[in-house]
């Protein structure tokens, strides 16, 4: 295939920056034998070359120059100018022969024409509904035309709001299109693999319709919830919602893109009967389970049923696990309405209703909109209010995820909100209950006293964090610290481009300090609380995704064991010092910064990367701590060795010390219920860790995945004495729960709680 075409099959989740976010987990996902509907990718490369040839790329930046996007109508005058701009633009000759010709190689017929952006389904960033997606197109014409309407997608006004919002470079994000065989979905939904409202890891929240899945994506449609827990393998919770119509494919589809669907009424003997067997959820649940140890991380998953087969459409992180736990409140009020919850917390506040997208404006900071159900377009309203309530859609539907994602109390599925509600009422909405009061309510906790307690253990509970607008938020939680400051999202989203291709042009300092800021984020959010920071491990393949990535990174058949960690800064001294020049500006700042060195296969490769550092003025005499990564068996065997070097710290990297220990690839389908952190093999080795740092007075961590699943594990790490457990944000509650309840097993110090 051409750079123009890219089949999903030789697709994989390195490439992100050719296909998009949606692009590369289809692919990776078909290389892990998940059920995908076959395709292709018109890459992000042709989209770039199309604005710049056409002339398109330069009158964007003259739109958008200058735009504020919280003014609603000038966003969304600049908006359809922009796609007006591009629907009108001639597609080159020879792209759309290629993308004909792929297409009839699928076999023709119905597709799914879905836009793939190239900063989208990132692990601290949630692109959901900003771009659009085509069902059931069919032909040469309407193919190119669904294309180039997704490119034009790029710049609806809620995309422009939510890039400039979260940071993105609108010049800087493409957007590749995935055409793929379509689905007639006899039943469709979203699957996600932790319980998205009470961060429940061991819980897999299912919602289905019957028809396509775009109805409960979109909200129009109150699905059935279903919640099956993952030890048992069993369903435990079943919300049969009665649904009257679903949408199908409209056989007399012409030429617009928007008709290619239809609405049909359901029998109404069929309205309320549950949509999934047991049988059937306990298979979707088993596929979701496989995509969530495939990724290693929580996932929000599209599901299509056909013929007695699931498909998988799409999988992306789950950027909505907040934070805070849902916590009991005792509220006494009137309620007037129940729905589902979709989003903790409580807001109060007046009332507006919202009919039509026209009435956004109405909506002003701490208000409470109420709608029938919201939209991408919503979202600078929703970034106003209090808390938002909606007559239809379930814990997975938009206005549900993006009020998590704010952190906005919500509540869905009311089905009569915007018909019975008043506007200027005061209201106050408990999204962990699904009830909205009447009136302003009191709150009180009710842990026994009324005082919520705040949990203190002898073990440190630290948190895992990448993005650096989460510092901030994060750091007013009961956390100790930063276990694992990873700096490739700071590179991939703030800097974007290869360090060796900017100090090749003289911008090497550029680079640097753009680095030191985004880490000074973390260090002045935690100070004094210690922040340990990785150096860059990216894998070639990933480094290759960079701007300029392409000419300075080899292939390797295997990255994970390839050019990388510590043997990469002993090979390339200039760019190491770089980035060591970035953390010493922060470290005289804010000495709660800690240095912690990935992937070291020798003693020798630990001493030489120390040498360096001391030589950029970063030295443990000076009070600087100094951590290593525990990720690979020699770490273990040897680990009395690496300790001679002189260090202050070992963070235990389970997941690639379990893959190099057990020789398994944790991304291979084939041995997905192999790859398990608690095998004896790597017990031992995690004993052995734990226990010699003990000996030696060096502290020791985890920061892997696995203390985060695996609540069994957690209390064997805390009976061998690890001094701190590094868990992801959602997980900081639930984490110190789980220790210090093996705390107190093991006979350490109890548990307290200060009012």
């Amino acid at each position: 295939m051409s750079q123009t075409i890219r089949l999903i099959a030789d697709v994989e989740k390195g490439d992100i920056a050719s296909v998009g976010g949606k692009g590369a987990s289809l692919g990776e996902m078909t290389r892990a034998a998940i059920p995908v509907p076959p395709g292709f990718v018109v890459t992000a490369e042709v989209f770039t070359q199309f604005m710049q040839t056409s002339g398109l790329a330069a009158r964007v930046r003259e739109l958008l120059a200058g735009l504020d996007v919280n003014n609603g109508s000038a966003l969304n005058d600049r908006a359809e100018r922009i796609k007006k701009l591009i629907n009108a633009a001639t597609l080159p000759a020879d792209v759309g022969v290629e993308i004909v010709h792929a297409y009839r190689r699928l076999g023709g017929g119905f597709v799914a024409v879905r836009s793939s952006a190239t900063a989208e389904d990132l692990p601290d960033a949630s692109f959901a509904g900003q771009q659009s997606t085509y069902l059931n197109i069919n032909g040469d014409d309407a193919v190119l035309n669904a294309v180039r309407a997704c490119w034009a997608s790029l710049f609806e006004g809620r995309a422009l709001f939510y890039r400039a919002e979260n940071g993105f470079d609108h010049n800087q994000v493409a957007i590749a299109v995935v055409v793929q065989r379509m689905v007639q979905s006899e039943l469709s939904g979203i699957m996600f693999t932790a319980e998205p409202v009470t961060n429940d890891m061991s819980k897999i929240a299912i919602e289905a319709v019957f028809g396509l899945g775009e109805a409960v994506v979109s909200g129009q449609i109150t699905p059935d919830y279903y919640s099956v827990d993952k030890k048992s393998r069993s369903v435990v919770r079943r919300e049969i919602a009665k649904q009257d119509w679903k949408l199908v494919r409209n056989p007399d589809f012409s030429a617009h893109l928007d008709e290619a669907n239809k609405k049909v009424s359901i029998p109404v003997d069929d309205q309320n009967v549950q949509k999934l067997t047991d049988k059937q959820l306990i298979d979707l649940a088993r596929l979701g389970m496989h995509i969530e140890q495939h990724y290693g991380h929580p996932q929000d998953i599209e599901w299509a049923y056909e013929n007695g087969s699931f498909f998988i459409v799409q999988s992306r992180p789950i950027t909505t696990l907040d934070a805070a736990k849902a916590q009991q409140h005792e509220i006494k009020a009137k309620v007037l309405l129940k729905g589902s919850p979709a989003s903790p917390g409580i807001g109060v506040g007046r009332v507006i209703i919202v009919k039509d997208f026209t009435q956004l404006e109405n909506v002003q900071r701490g208000d409470v909109l109420v709608t029938e159900m919201t939209t991408p377009d919503f979202v600078p309203a929703m970034k106003r209010a209090v808390a938002i309530v909606t007559d239809k859609g379930g814990r997975t539907c938009h206005a549900a995820i993006v009020s998590r994602e704010l952190s906005i109390p919500c509540v869905v599925g009311t089905e009569i909100a915007s018909s019975t509600l008043k506007d200027g009422d005061w209201v106050s909405v408990d999204g962990s209950a699904g009830a909205v009061y009447e009136g302003k309510v009191e709150i009180e906790q009710t842990n026994g006293n009324g005082v919520h307690p705040v949990m203190k253990t002898a073990t440190r509970i630290y948190v895992n964090l990448a993005d650096p607008e989460l510092a901030e938020k994060i750091s007013q939680r009961n956390v100790d610290g930063v276990g694992l400051l990873r700096a490739e999202f700071i590179i991939a989203n703030a800097i974007k481009t290869h360090p060796r291709y900017m100090m090749d042009r003289g911008q090497g300092e550029i680079w640097r300090d753009q680095l030191a800021t985004g880490v000074e984020t973390f260090a002045r959010a935690f100070h004094p609380r210690p922040v340990v920071y990785r150096t860059t491990d990216f894998k070639t393949n990933e480094y290759r995704g960079l701007k300029g990535g392409e000419q300075y990174e080899g292939h390797e058949e295997n990255p994970m064991i390839g050019y990388r960690g510590a043997s990469r800064y002993i090979a390339e001294p200039d760019l190491f010092k770089l980035e060591l020049e970035a953390l010493k500006k922060v470290w005289e700042r804010y000495p709660n910064l800690c240095i912690m060195i990935p992937f070291i296969r020798s003693p020798k490769e630990l001493a030489k990367v120390k040498d360096m550092m001391e030589a950029s003025g970063l030295k443990r005499e000076n009070g600087l701590k100094l951590w290593m990564m525990c990720e690979v068996p020699t770490n273990v065997i040897l680990l009395e060795e690496f300790l001679d070097v002189g260090i202050d710290g070992v963070s235990i990297g389970s997941n690639d010390l379990t893959q190099l220990t057990l020789g398994i690839d944790r991304d291979n389908g084939r041995f997905r219920d192999s790859f398990d952190e608690r095998d004896p093999a790597v017990m031992k080795s995690l004993e052995r860790v734990i226990k010699t740092c003990a000996s030696r007075g060096v502290s020791c961590s985890i920061c892997g995945q696995a203390p985060s699943d695996f609540p069994d594990l957690t209390a064997k790490l805390v009976e061998w004495g690890i001094t701190s457990v590094s868990v992801s944000p959602d997980m900081i509650d639930r984490g110190r729960e789980i220790v210090a309840a093996a705390e107190k097993r093991a006979g350490k110090l109890p548990a307290q709680e200060l009012a």
